[in-house]
């Protein structure tokens, strides 16, 4: 690798109806950070982007914000990030950031969230990246998403195995020493 692991994480530009997804998201911020990993995410200040990359800093891990020039007013751009990558659109984000990464996670989030997240899913299913994929799925955010898979798995559009291979915690510390082992 060369550099420490570097964690993307995706998540929603907005906090959510429960409390309990910001809190999520400060906690693998910090739980990045203790364990001497790189942040690298979406680059917005607010929401559950905003979360992880804050908490992230604050306990003193290197964070990279990956945000497209049209979204950097919208999203609130974070200005006391470790470094910012400018981009000229949403493929172009993901791509930076996949490029990045060692490891994907999602948190709760909306259409742009679930996009990064199956996008990942998809290269890794195509064979065109290895790297592991979790969810932290607070307060049962991700079950739904999950039964849509599982029934695409029942229909026979989707091999079981590459639903099994994203691994899903409700913990922080937890997802993460699933997906990186010491």
């Amino acid at each position: 690798m060369g550099h420490n692991p570097r964690i993307c994480v995706f998540g929603g530009a907005r906090s959510g109806a429960d409390g309990a997804y910001r809190q999520a998201a400060s906690e693998l911020g910090a739980a990045i950070a203790v364990r001497g990993f790189e942040l690298v995410y979406g680059g917005g200040s607010i929401g559950l982007m905003g979360s992880v990359a804050q908490s992230a800093l604050d306990n003193g891990a290197a964070v990279t914000g990956v945000i497209p020039k049209f979204l950097a007013h919208a999203e609130a751009l974070h200005r006391g990030l470790t470094r910012t990558i400018f981009v000229g659109d949403l493929f172009q984000r993901k791509a930076k950031m996949i490029e990045l990464s060692d490891a994907f996670i999602a948190l709760p989030g909306g259409i742009g969230t679930l996009d990064e997240l199956l996008e990942v899913v998809a290269w890794r299913q195509l064979q065109q990246i290895d790297n592991a994929i979790g969810v932290l799925d607070v307060a049962g955010y991700f079950a739904p998403w999950f039964g849509a898979l599982d029934h695409a798995v029942a229909q026979d559009f989707i091999e079981a195995r590459h639903v099994n291979e994203i691994v899903r915690s409700t913990n922080a510390k937890a997802l993460l020493d699933t997906m990186c082992p010491a």
